[in-house]
Parts: structure tokens; sequence; C-alpha cells
């Protein structure tokens, strides 16, 4: 009886821990469309799926995503769109700055450039009053947010939600996190550096530690009118500390592509939420295929967001180096923007949008050629495809210098871009074995970790909403000043303790020294 009784104790225990957990009301915020939506939008499913009410809040309409039709949303959506005429300065603006990128031309200022529009877009948002009262009347539990966009943590203290930092790349943050970066093995964003350095390579990394302070002090000014127009003089956050008051920092890589690191308890890898097991082709691309042979096929596609080439030499020379393999191509490309002009090959087939992973899954796959967006990397890993990288802007060269150091593929800057050497290195990644026996590692690392990703995503945040957040994973460094933090306090007592000890040594030597030399005169006399 009394075992009984005890059995029916931990029921009732399981269940109402069950019921704690599941139905939360749980907030996802998105404000840039491409890779970035279709990860909120994977992550929203999923929390749905795993009993959680899910509402999304969405700024659509700046290109989204040219050619997807996403399936039917099984969680609510809460959308408003920018105006029309500011939609298309900001695409004009994109636009230019695509061109640069595939000249082989970025740096700070394009950055800079491109949060000032997201701090422009962000003050739209914070106006969007009759939409952030209903948000607020809804009373969230929780917000999981696309991190690299500031405005979402405005948006999350605007509403008051504690909040969940989804980072859709790298860790290109780390030392905001208040993670530790030992830079004699971390890599630093923008170096394009692996974990073994020589000693230039560490010499790098060092300037460009000291140097990203700076940086990162120019980009979180970009919001300071934000802030001060939304929030109250006595309580205006900043970005700095938004970073820190993330519940969990959860981040779309994987250590199957990124270098070994020290974590701190609250910061998890959740990599390849897109990848997934294939699904049948339609019988288009089946027929397209299999008239492939022995020789297969490859995938070529430059990522979300970039649906054509703006630049027309490019896009020839990379026509005419497609042209020169013997592998069929399927190219995502918007048909409506493909030249006239410009004959496409008899092996290629364009399209203006593609199930890439159901693609990658296919036995007569050969080659992925890409942006170097996270996402399709880690698609390949799943799937045990090299990889060549054409990267233009972000992450990406971050992303295929670590492809290269797993010897996974290689890449060429979009300024190198010829058609020989582009169809040339095309044959060198099929034929040179060592790749593909690479990527099958690489995919058997993957597979085998205990906990596929949505799982991860699932456990974590069912963790932090039962415990009532994340403040027991957080390092007491949150809460200490940077002086203490780098113990300049404590070096700074050691080298005046040092310094008093010198001196009274010092002092001593030199009475004495006085002491003898009187001594010896006195003798003298």
């Amino acid at each position: 009886m009394a075992a009984w009784k005890k059995q029916n104790v931990f029921l009732l225990v399981f269940v109402l821990q069950f019921l704690s957990i599941h139905g939360a009301k749980i907030l996802t915020i998105c404000f840039i469309g491409g890779s970035h939506y279709l990860l909120m939008d994977q992550i929203s499913r999923i929390l749905h799926n795993n009993g959680h009410e899910v509402r999304m809040f969405l700024q659509f309409g700046e290109g989204m995503l040219p050619g997807y039709k996403p399936p039917p949303s099984p969680y609510q959506v809460t959308t408003y769109s920018l105006d029309e005429k500011y939609l298309q300065e900001f695409m004009d603006i994109f636009l230019e700055n695509q061109k640069e990128f595939l000249k082989g031309r970025r740096g700070v200022q394009s950055v800079l450039t491109f949060l000032k529009e997201l701090s422009y877009q962000c003050n739209i948002t914070l106006h969007q009053s009759e939409i952030i009262n209903f948000l607020k009347e809804e009373h969230y539990d929780i917000a999981v947010v696309d991190a690299f966009n500031p405005c979402t943590f405005l948006v999350s203290e605007k509403l008051g939600l504690p909040f969940i930092a989804f980072f859709p790349g790298i860790m290109a943050n780390a030392d905001r996190v208040g993670m530790p970066v030992p830079l004699s093995y971390v890599p630093l964003f923008q170096t394009q550096l692996s974990d073994q350095m020589d000693f230039f390579g560490r010499l790098k990394n060092t300037l460009m530690f000291l140097g990203s302070f700076v940086v990162q002090k120019m980009i979180d000014s970009t919001f300071d009118g934000v802030i001060e127009e939304h929030f109250p003089a006595e309580s205006r956050p900043n970005i700095p500390d938004l970073h820190l008051k993330a519940e969990l920092w959860l981040y779309n890589i994987d250590f199957t592509l990124e270098f070994p690191r020290p974590l701190l308890p609250h910061v998890q890898y959740i990599g390849g939420l897109l990848a997934k097991p294939v699904k049948p082709l339609s019988q288009e691309l089946e027929d397209f295929i299999s008239d492939s042979g022995d020789s297969g096929f490859i995938v070529v596609t430059l990522g979300s967001m970039l649906s054509s080439l703006p630049l027309m030499d490019f896009l020839k020379e990379m026509n005419d180096g497609l042209a020169k393999i013997q592998q069929k191509v399927i190219w995502r490309y918007q048909r409506s923007k493909w030249p006239q002009e410009v004959e496409i090959p008899p092996n290629v087939k364009i399209m203006d949008w593609l199930s890439q992973n159901d693609l990658l899954g296919h036995p007569k796959m050969r080659l992925l050629v890409t942006h170097g967006g996270m996402n399709s990397l880690l698609e390949a890993v799943y799937h045990g495809v090299p990889v060549l990288g054409i990267p233009l802007f972000g992450d990406q060269y971050e992303n295929m210098a670590r492809v290269k150091a797993r010897q996974m593929g290689t890449f060429i800057p979009p300024e190198q871009l010829k058609a020989d050497n582009f169809a040339s290195t095309i044959q060198h990644v099929i034929e040179n074995k060592s790749y593909k026996i690479s990527a099958m590692k690489l995919q058997t690392i993957r597979r085998s970790q205990p906990f596929p990703p949505d799982q991860q995503l699932v456990r974590w945040v069912d963790h932090i909403i039962q415990s009532g957040g994340g403040g027991h994973l957080h390092p007491y460094s949150y809460k200490q000043p940077w002086y203490q933090q780098w113990l300049l306090d404590v070096l700074l007592f050691i080298f005046v303790s040092l310094a008093v000890v010198i001196y009274i040594i010092v002092t001593l030597f030199r009475a004495l020294i006085r002491k003898l030399c009187s001594a010896g005169k006195l003798k003298r006399n």
C-alpha cells in the first residue's frame, strides 16, 4: 500500500513537472529575412510541435526569400511590413553591397551601413504601438530572439520579457557573451585563422582582439538614437548589458566544423536544425539527374537572399566555368532575372528555388557550390558532401576557413573567380577523394552525437522555463566590474607591494652603505 502511494506521488510530481514545462507561451522574434527567417521558422515549429503555444513577431517584406513558397504555419504569426518606398531604397542599398562583395570589397563600413538600416527599421518597429501593446497583453513566458539583430533585444526589453538569444552563425560575439577567449588557439571573427596558429597568426589574432573593442563600440552606437527615443532616461538599456541579460545563448554551429573552445554553461551549440533525412525529389529533377550517369551532379546556390547575380562579368565567368565540367548542374537562380544574351549550358538547370537538403542527400550528389552560409555547410556535413565556397560577406569567409581546415573543401574569393579556375577547382574537389573522405568522417561525427539539435533546443528551452530563468548558469563575472574581471586591482596591488618592498630594500641598503662609509671615515681619522 505504501509502495502504491509512493508511486502515485511520483506520478503526480511528474505530471506537475510536465504541465509546468509544456504549454508555455513563447514569442519568437525575427526581423531579417533569408536564412534568419528559415531558422526562426524552424525553431518556432519545433517548439510548437512540442506542446508550446508559439507566436512569431515577424517583419515581412525585406526580400524575405525570393522564389520560396513556405508551407502553412502551424503557429501564430504577427506581421507588419515596412513602407514600400523605403523597402525599395533598402533593396537598392543591398544590391549595391552585393556588387561590392562580388568584387571582393568588404569592410567595417559596409557592416555599419547595414546596421544603421537595421536601426532605422527598429525605430519603425518600436513605433508599432498597437502591435507592441497587443503582445504585452498576451503575457508571454519567454521570448526566443534572432540575436544577430540588436533590435530583437530592445523589443524584448520593451515587452518586459526574459529572452533566449539564438545566434545564426559562429560565435562572433564571444567576448560580449562573457566567454573566455584564449587568443593562442581561439581564432577571432574576421581573422580567417584556424586554431593552429603560428607566431604571426597569434599576433594577428591579438591585434584583432584589441581592435574589436573600437569596432564594437561603433556598432553599438548605431542604436543609441533608438534607445534614447523609446526608453525613459532612468531605465535605458544598452546593447552590451542586453547581451549579458539573455537567459541562454544558443548558436547555430557544431563542433564538426567549429574549433574546440571553452564554453560557459549558458552557451550551447545546436547547429544543424535545417539538416534532416531526405524527401523524394520531383520526377522532373530525377529525370535530369538520371541523365548524369556516373559523373553525377552538383548544386550551385549563393544563399537564400542572393537569387541572382547583379554583375554581368561575374555571372558569365560562373556560367562559362559550369559549361566546362562533365557533371550536371542544378543552379538556384531567379529565371526572370537571367539575362537573355547569356546562353544557359546544356548541362545546367536553372531553378527559382530548390530543396537543397533533399538534393544533398541524393546518391549522385558530388559537390555543393555555396556562398558559405552556416545552414548550407551543416546540411553538407549531415549528408557527407564536399564543398566549394565562394564567400561574399559576413561570417562566410570564417565558415569557409573552417571547412578548409577540416579538409572538407576549399574556396575561391569572388574577385579571383574565372571560368577556368572555377571549372578546374570543381573537378579537383570532386576527383580528389580526400575531400569526400573528410566529409563522410564529419558526417559520422555529426550523426553519432547523443542528441539531435531539435531535442537540444526543446530540452534547453524547457529547462529555462522550468527553472524560472538561466541565472544559475551565468558566471559571477557578469556582476564584476571590468577591472576585477581582468584582475587589474590585483595586479595593481602586487605592483604597489613590490614597489614598496623594493623601495624599503633600496632605502635600507643605502642607509647601510652610508653607515659603513661613515664608520670607515671615522676609523681612518
